[in-house]
């Protein structure tokens, strides 16, 4: 049920503000449609009018073609003024609630997601939705009026004829029916192509330094044409179809106005009460009787397969916006407790093991064992124990169990650091405030416990960072993400490895000023063990094939003589 609800609610933002941009390119559409037949209707009456058979003069006929050209501009201004307004607003309304909803998801669901299925359908996908479901939306109330107005029309003048232009229809009809399901097909799996080709080219480009350094350019050239091609012959599939429905539609359709033809002329000429001018006006009017009926079919299925598209991204943002319970946290006051925590990313490969620690609170805390000994996994898990995250044991805030508790409430009293700090193309201020106000004195003073002084004296606060912090040095980047952290005023901070990429003196330098840092919860994962910082901190935590191996003060581990004194001995 929440699936239809989100697709429901992606599709009602094409309307949101904007009814009465819709209703007037509707009546703009409809107006046209009536436009035509009065086209078909003054060339008949001209034909007959010209065989001196006519019901009206020349002069009357260039006054009601004054008339229709009148309308034509009417209907056209309803077409100019309304549609691209409505289309504009509709796509706006439509991309600004998939993000919305995208960013309403949770961190453990996103991380372990593809998010090129979200490029796509913020890119690839709209185009498609765009052309396919609102630019045809008022094609087809075109192309459906003028069908009705025109069979209308040619009722009124003769139902026999009618009768057999009807008749005529059935063949184009049934092959758009018959090709029209085939489509919608195609432009699912074009879709799908392009949300690979997307992957493809974020892989490509992200990973362009390790590419050049392992010289693999030959190799990663391949796999982009390997899936270009896919892609392009996805495309290539559906543009033959299209042309060969449309050739398709318009023989059967030259067909049935020149069998519409052919038998108004035999009336006509056998006295039955047709005119010249009636025929050329039944076979003008066949354009938008055979039209439709050869359009119709293919419109429903880009309409069907747009309805595809949305349903999908909707199932793709459902998949666990899991917002947690209704408690709300607040700051830290005793501790975090982990009583047993066992966790897995698949089921049978457990990666955490009975873990059971106290993160008191105000105390600093290193998280430190080889690699793939489980550290990141258990920063990982404290940060998303309120946002669905499956494991057996129990995470409690204070005396708040996580699986109860607000993902929110978590997201504002915890601060996590990253090894790869993600800085915006904007200036050092905007990546402080994530693009939020805060009052100037606490942003100041954020920037002074975060050591940025330095560098913002040096460039200036609206100096434009880079894609991804280029114009930054890494060190400077993770001072970038400790005052970001520190505005928010969390009580807990998180930081992850966030030293490996830097050279020792800085890596120093941060790791101090982290340490430096009071009034908060310190947790730290980290692969050095230099014995100064280590030294600094309240408890190390040693953790060793998804356990806590043993934990204590630098001093006491060596004083053991264990697991620790082994890797510090082998560090040294």
């Amino acid at each position: 049920m929440k699936t239809k609800n989100l697709y429901v609610e992606l599709k009602s933002q094409f309307h949101r503000d904007n009814h009465a941009n819709y209703i007037l390119s509707v009546v703009g559409a409809l107006l046209s449609g009536m436009m035509c037949m009065g086209i078909s209707w003054i060339l008949g009456e001209l034909l007959d009018t010209a065989a001196g058979k006519g019901n009206y003069s020349i002069m009357q006929l260039l006054w009601i073609s004054w008339a229709v050209a009148v309308f034509f501009l009417f209907a056209s201004f309803l077409n100019y003024y309304a549609k691209p307004r409505y289309v504009k607003k509709a796509m706006q309304n439509y991309k600004d609630m998939l993000f919305r909803k995208l960013t309403e998801k949770n961190i453990t669901s996103f991380r372990n997601e593809n998010t090129a299925t979200y490029l796509s359908a913020l890119t690839n996908d709209c185009t498609a939705i765009e052309t396919n479901y609102l630019d045809k939306e008022f094609w087809f109330v075109y192309r459906a009026s003028s069908f009705f107005f025109a069979l209308a029309l040619m009722i009124f003048y003769s139902p026999l004829l009618t009768a057999v232009a009807i008749g005529v229809t059935f063949v184009p009809l049934l092959v758009s029916l018959l090709s029209g399901k085939k489509l919608a097909v195609r432009e699912v799996k074009v879709s799908d192509g392009n949300k690979s080709f997307t992957a493809t080219n974020s892989d490509c480009l992200n990973g362009f330094s390790v590419v050049k350094t392992f010289r693999a350019e030959g190799a990663v050239s391949g796999l982009f044409s390997k899936e270009n091609a896919k892609l392009e012959t996805s495309k290539f599939k559906r543009t033959r179809l299209r042309i060969f429905i449309d050739t398709l539609s318009q023989l059967s359709g030259m067909s049935a106005q020149l069998t519409v033809f052919f038998v108004g002329a035999y009336l006509a000429l056998s006295g039955k009460g047709l005119s010249a001018g009636n025929v050329m006006m039944f076979v003008n009017l066949m354009n938008f009787v055979v039209a439709p009926v050869a359009e119709l079919p293919g419109l429903l299925a880009g309409r069907k397969a747009s309805d595809a598209l949305i349903r999908k991204v909707s199932e793709a943002l459902e998949k666990s916006s899991y917002t947690g319970g209704d408690k709300v946290l607040s700051t830290l006051s005793k501790s975090i407790s982990l009583k047993n925590v066992s966790f897995s990313y698949e089921e049978g490969k457990e990666i955490l093991h009975d873990i059971s620690v106290d993160f008191e609170a105000g105390k600093s805390y290193a998280i430190v064992g080889s690699s793939g000994s489980g550290k990141s996994t258990l920063l990982n898990l404290i940060l998303s124990g309120a946002c669905g995250a499956e494991y057996s044991g129990k995470i409690s805030w204070d005396d708040a169990d996580l699986k109860d508790s607000s993902s929110d409430s978590l997201f504002d009293q915890v601060a996590s650091i990253q090894q790869n700090v993600f800085v915006f193309n904007s200036s050092i201020k905007d990546n402080i405030t994530m693009f939020r106000d805060f009052p100037e004195d606490k942003v100041q003073q954020a920037v002074m416990r975060a050591n940025l002084g330095e560098l913002i004296k040096e460039r200036g606060e609206d100096y434009l960072c880079g894609e991804n912090g280029s114009g930054l040095s890494g060190g400077e980047k993770q001072r970038i993400s400790i005052a970001r952290s520190l505005l928010k005023d969390s009580s807990v901070l998180l930081a992850d490895e966030i030293t490996a990429a830097l050279d020792s003196q800085t890596a120093y330098k941060v790791s101090s000023d982290i340490l430096d840092l009071t009034g908060l919860t310190r947790i730290v994962v980290t692969h050095s063990l230099d014995e100064k910082l280590m030294k600094r901190y309240d408890k190390i935590l040693v953790m060793k094939n998804g356990r806590i191996e043993e934990q204590g003060t630098f001093d006491e581990l060596m004083a053991r003589q264990k697991y620790f004194h082994a890797l510090f001995t082998v560090e040294v």
